[in-house]
């Protein structure tokens, strides 16, 4: 079953008819939310809501263990996440949608894996390219079918916010070869892989990073553009979960 963590409004595509709301719990602790479990037409689909219901979880406190455990618990067979970025690439402007194809993970202290030697034994996954291609494939042709034209690759640098990042730390990034900035990719990609649940990621670029474009990030249009994008988004989602077998 496809499954989605993304934002609230994901949920609300129109005739999508909430089945079932699965419980939190996990042995890893609490998920962000309950997971939903609906139907399309006759497609069924979960979601979950990444930062909480309502929002209130910064990126670096997402219990991401519990998220994608609760996912596998409830049914789900691939995972979609969908992440709000900046742009580094100039040519990646307010508006675009991107499946990357690659990422750099910077962040910190997070709970980053199920085989701590604790929870699992210890154990390594190979993790040369982050997203599953296939699924990769199928978000880039159900883009199209939306009437999108989501761009194929880019190179997803995660930090750890939640403040924005710093005109110099961007231009730190660029060198290092990323195209998109954002706060929720890592360890969700990791985790996934590890429970041997292709993932993929819809990045939906809400503002330039800082430094590229023209003077400060203004969070009133970042959030308007992100709820613009989110309506897009579930165009995308919805042609991807009717192309389901």
């Amino acid at each position: 079953m496809l499954a989605i963590i993304g934002g609230t409004g994901l949920s609300e595509i129109p005739g999508l008819e909430i089945l079932r709301r699965h419980g939190c719990e996990t042995p890893l602790g609490s998920a962000s939310a309950p997971v939903l479990q609906g139907r399309l037409q006759d497609r069924e689909m979960l979601f979950l809501a990444r930062h909480g219901q309502p929002r209130r979880l910064p990126p670096h406190r997402i219990n991401y263990r519990a998220n994608l455990w609760a996912l596998r618990q409830a049914g789900a067979s691939r995972v979609v996440g969908i992440n709000a970025v900046g742009g580094i690439d100039p040519t990646l402007r307010t508006g675009a949608l991107v499946v990357p194809d690659q990422l750099i993970d910077y962040t910190h202290g997070r709970e980053a894996t199920y085989f701590d030697g604790r929870f699992k034994p210890l154990a390594h996954i190979d993790f040369t390219h982050p997203y599953d291609a296939a699924l990769r494939q199928a978000l880039l042709a159900a883009g199209a079918r939306a009437g999108e034209s989501p761009v194929a690759g880019g190179v997803y640098a995660c930090t750890q916010g939640p403040r924005l990042e710093t005109a110099a730390e961007i231009a730190r990034l660029a060198r290092d070869g990323a195209t998109l900035v954002g706060m929720t990719g890592m360890p969700e990609a990791a985790l996934a892989r590890e429970l041997a649940l292709p993932y993929a990621s819809l990045a939906l670029v809400v503002n330039s990073a800082a430094g590229i474009g023209e003077g400060e990030i203004a969070m009133a249009d970042v959030e308007a553009a992100l709820e613009a994008a989110i309506v897009r988004a579930r165009g995308v989602i919805e042609a991807l979960l009717l192309a389901e077998p």
